[in-house]
């Protein structure tokens, strides 16, 4: 009998399994369909980075001394003197899903090439049939991570000129004197732009980057807006209403998901030196405040049909190939649906967490189903992200444990996000 089952080996359970080799106090297991760890491996360009700092790494937060914190696997890979000279703060995606790996290699319970078909609930534990055979557990913990999210209206048209963004290195792509679109102006988007004008996949004759923003917009990255990504804003941030938490989820985009500036400068001075002073044909064309709208079959490849929300026209442009950078989204595994009579789940069909990113169902009060990545609403915009994974992990280990395995106190706040309800309403006098 298991105290925990892992369903998923991506960044945030191998997080948890990292954390939980630290005790000896629980018995767990980790379950992955996958031959060995991998993160978006789809999305590993090679110009691609990070947008967090290394130190958020999958222990440090926490258990700054573990073996598998990002520093020993510098040591290890004997780069440490190496990579201090570098001067960098954030780090290639290639470079962090090499540590992740590392790790996983380093920890004992993860079960690879064994995915999981079902989870049931019987009395008072959980049953869990994989590939290999069967398992029971007292509590689970879902991390198998989001889907590629494709816009309906392009559904039709997937093949092999027109595909997510996550499949892009796994694809032996020619866009030599190719009309490309990239829809969607995030990082991701971005990433792409940059590696076609550094020809990765050859020179296109023409590059449409199609963004619904008002412009390609950076990265928040400023020393307050970090608070956002804290243990103590994401705890204020749960105890808000709905209401606020909707407005501050939109307000924030930016803070999550914008560009990196180092990336928007590169993009910008290429076309700088290339279009400005080397003279060169114009063959890239940015179209932000543009809703793509439709794809149609047109001359061998597809007639793009977009929304000028500018100037409220229509505009159609021709593309041979259509790269669909427009994220991931969260989508109720296969595996839970015996138990899905059984949960809570909100208006839109998603799971619904508690402070503890336990998930609301009829047993919770005997077994816990803790979930990663599902609580943006519900935590904010600082869950789906790496930031504060190993905080989390060891804040389900507390849980699960039912005692401070990890010590997660903190100092004093530099922002009152709100005042205790006995503080006195502040007094404004006027000098007469």
């Amino acid at each position: 009998m298991l105290d925990l089952a892992g369903i998923g080996i991506g960044p945030f359970n191998l997080s948890i399994a990292a954390l939980l080799n630290e005790t000896t106090e629980l018995e767990y297991r980790f379950f992955d369909n996958k031959a060995e760890f991998a993160w978006h491996p789809g999305l590993l360009l090679p110009e691609a980075h990070m947008q967090t700092c290394y130190l958020k790494d999958l222990v440090t937060a926490v258990v700054p001394t573990s073996r598998v914190g990002f520093l020993s696997y510098l040591v290890d890979k004997k780069r440490f003197y190496r990579f201090l000279s570098t001067d960098i703060s954030m780090i290639s995606r290639t470079e962090f899903s090499d540590y992740m790996a590392w790790a996983a290699s380093k920890l004992q319970n993860l079960n690879f090439n064994e995915g999981v078909q079902s989870i049931h609930y019987h009395q008072d534990h959980f049953v869990i049939t994989t590939e290999q055979g069967e398992y029971q557990a007292k509590n689970i913990c879902l991390g198998t991570g989001k889907k590629p999210h494709v816009p309906e209206e392009f559904k039709a048209q997937l093949g092999t000129k027109v595909f997510h963004a996550c499949e892009i290195m796994g694809k032996e792509l020619d866009l030599t004197n190719k009309r490309v679109a990239v829809i969607g102006g995030g990082q991701t988007g971005a990433d792409i732009v940059l590696n076609a004008l550094q020809h990765y996949w050859g020179k296109p004759q023409e590059l449409f980057w199609i963004s619904r923003r008002p412009n390609y917009q950076p990265l928040d990255e400023a020393t307050f807006t970090n608070e956002f990504f804290t243990p103590q804003y994401t705890e204020c941030f749960f105890e808000l209403p709905e209401l606020s938490k909707k407005r501050e989820v939109k307000a924030q985009k930016l803070a999550s998901d914008g560009i990196t500036t180092e990336c928007l400068k590169q993009i910008y001075q290429y076309l700088y030196q290339h279009f400005e002073v080397n003279d060169e044909r114009k063959w890239v064309h940015l179209l932000p405040n543009r809703t793509a709208q439709q794809l149609t079959p047109h001359n061998d490849g597809y007639a793009v049909q977009c929304y000028n929300s500018l100037n409220q026209s229509e505009e159609v442009l021709d593309a041979d190939y259509v790269i669909l950078a427009t994220g991931f989204e969260s989508v109720l595994p296969h595996y839970l649906e015996p138990l899905k009579p059984l949960l809570h789940l909100s208006k839109d069909g998603g799971l619904q967490l508690d402070r503890h990113f336990n998930v609301l169902w009829q047993h919770q009060a005997g077994n816990q189903i803790y979930a990663v990545n599902a609580g943006l609403s519900s935590h904010g915009i600082a869950e789906p992200q790496l930031s504060l994974m190993a905080w989390r992990s060891a804040k389900i280990i507390n849980h699960l444990a039912g005692k401070n395995v990890f010590d997660l106190s903190e100092t004093q706040n530099f922002i009152d996000w709100t005042l205790p309800e006995s503080t006195q309403p502040l007094t404004l006098t006027t000098a007469v």
